[in-house]
């Protein structure tokens, strides 16, 4: 298999739910004059429900087979901006897929940033629906050592969305600067 150009690699944005991967995502890709993919957004679009319908009706097992099917999909095309579900990176299939063909963005908030999200996020969100605070920060705590595989970290308390896209951008640039193919 060819391997992608530095500079053509799509860009991968993960993160836990609601740190901002879709809005951030949306700015980046009109920067760099880019195709913006949300998963969860093409996920609905490809099987006309919603994601929450799809854990309902089918379940979280069958719901993850078919994130991980167009995640792949996806990752092999160039020039894209892509927003991963919060729980899509992790599985390892997913993970390898996209360390391997893409350049991934961490988007990391700190828990007490991100608790004051939780009232914007709780009804659309089928992994928080039944847990309580406790459970919730257990599944954040959880999920941070997977989120560390990646090729960039963005600290984005505080930051606005421009500045985070800003970030990512210039940290792109740099890259493609430094390591041209």
């Amino acid at each position: 298999m060819n391997k992608i150009p530095l500079r053509e690699q799509s860009i991968v944005l993960i993160g836990f739910m609601g740190v901002g991967k879709t809005t951030i995502g949306q700015v980046v890709a009109q920067k760099l004059y880019r195709d913006f993919i949300d998963i969860d957004e093409e996920i609905e679009r490809r099987f006309q429900m919603p994601p929450k319908e799809i854990f309902a009706q089918y379940g979280e097992a069958t719901f993850r087979r078919y994130e991980k099917e167009i995640i792949s999909e996806i990752c092999h095309k160039r020039l894209k901006v892509i927003s991963l579900g919060g729980g899509a990176f992790l599985q390892k299939e997913v993970r390898d897929i996209c360390l391997a063909t893409t350049t991934i963005f961490f988007l990391d908030l700190s828990w007490d940033s991100w608790k004051d999200r939780i009232s914007l996020l709780m009804d659309s969100r089928p992994v928080l629906q039944g847990k309580n605070m406790e459970e919730i920060k257990q599944l954040f705590d959880d999920r941070q050592p997977i989120y560390g595989q990646h090729h960039s970290r963005v600290l984005t308390d505080n930051q606005q969305v421009e500045e985070v896209a800003d970030y990512i951008v210039d940290s792109l640039k740099l890259a493609w600067e430094l390591y041209a193919d």
